[in-house]
């Protein structure tokens, strides 16, 4: 049997989630099913890009729905899963039982686990590890902001490799070696170790960026990132420099798209009055409740500064009408 596997990419939890995936599709159905996998990145328009079904089997992981019914295994977590209400009535019309959607769960790589064990008898301990890790990083369930940034478990080093390594060959190395290895074995792989040290780089160039552009009023701290070298960055650093920020909100320009961030500081000790995939969503974006982004076209920069200044305006703590 062959099974690709399409998955977040530059995701540590999409990552682990088609890992985890595929160790739980050799120990239910076929031990010698082969598996290729494909990233999926969100686009503007909710494009899914440049999908192939060259396999006997497909499954999306960790990403939104798609009514193709090659599509024949499907797990999400988040809100704005769907595209549209026809999508959504497909899957709630869908009686394969291969298709599950909970944005209850902190990450997707729980969520798979845990069916595998509910919904088809499947136990894997070898994983803990990895799902342990994978519900820790999406959720943001650090004890402390210092801890999200710092780079001190192994865990936290594939993040920034996952994130920002454009070389999709060692993201997909990852996700194979995950299935049999430790992370801290994955993290100290040859290529992994190379690809690591100029990231690293990177993540401490962006420290002092978010340092020198942000700007901190009413609850809310903004970055403008379109004039600066920087992509696939920590998010989490925003909170560590600006502890007294309930929000956060970015605006950055990548190679294939301009990107609005939105997020929630879960240590700021003030509570979340607005739903952030909710606000998303009125951009076309989407998300989590405590996370969230709007992406549009490259060509689309100036539209993205204005609805990241928008949304900054919506969260200040001056305009904080409940959206939850």
């Amino acid at each position: 049997m062959r099974v690709k596997v399409f998955y977040h990419d530059h995701c540590f939890d999409g990552a682990c989630s088609a890992a985890v995936f595929a160790c739980f599709y050799r120990r239910a159905f076929d031990a010698q099913a082969e598996f290729s996998y494909a990233g999926l990145m969100h686009r503007p328009g909710g494009s899914f890009g440049d999908m192939r079904f060259d396999a006997d089997e497909h499954a999306i992981l960790d990403f939104k729905f798609h009514p193709s019914e090659r599509i024949t295994w499907w797990f999400d977590h988040h809100q704005s899963a769907f595209l549209t209400v026809v999508d959504e009535a497909l899957f709630r019309a869908d009686t394969s039982g291969k298709k599950f959607f909970d944005p209850s769960y902190k990450s997707c790589t729980k969520f798979i686990a845990d069916i595998a064990q509910a919904r088809f008898g499947v136990d894997l301990p070898e994983l803990s590890e990895l799902v342990y890790w994978a519900d820790i990083i999406d959720g943001a369930q650090y004890p402390d902001a210092e801890t999200a940034v710092n780079l001190a478990a192994p865990a936290m080093q594939l993040t920034l490799v996952l994130e920002g390594s454009k070389d999709h060959r060692l993201r997909q190395f990852i996700v194979r070696a995950l299935q049999s290895a430790s992370l801290a074995d994955v993290a100290a792989e040859p290529s992994v170790r190379a690809a690591f040290e100029p990231i690293r780089a990177r993540h401490e160039r962006a420290i002092e960026i978010f340092r020198r552009v942000g700007e901190c009023h009413d609850g809310v701290v903004f970055f403008d990132l379109t004039d600066q070298d920087i992509e696939g960055y920590n998010k989490f650093i925003a909170y560590w420099l600006y502890p007294q920020a309930r929000y956060s909100v970015s605006v950055s320009r990548g190679g294939h798209r301009s990107k609005v961030s939105v997020g929630y500081n879960p240590w700021s000790g003030r509570q979340r009055d607005h739903n952030i995939a909710s606000i998303c969503e009125r951009y076309g974006g989407g998300g989590h409740a405590v996370v969230g982004a709007v992406s549009l076209a490259p060509e689309d920069l100036e539209r993205a500064k204005v609805i990241a200044r928008e949304i900054a305006a919506e969260l200040r703590d001056d305009h904080c009408a409940t959206s939850s």
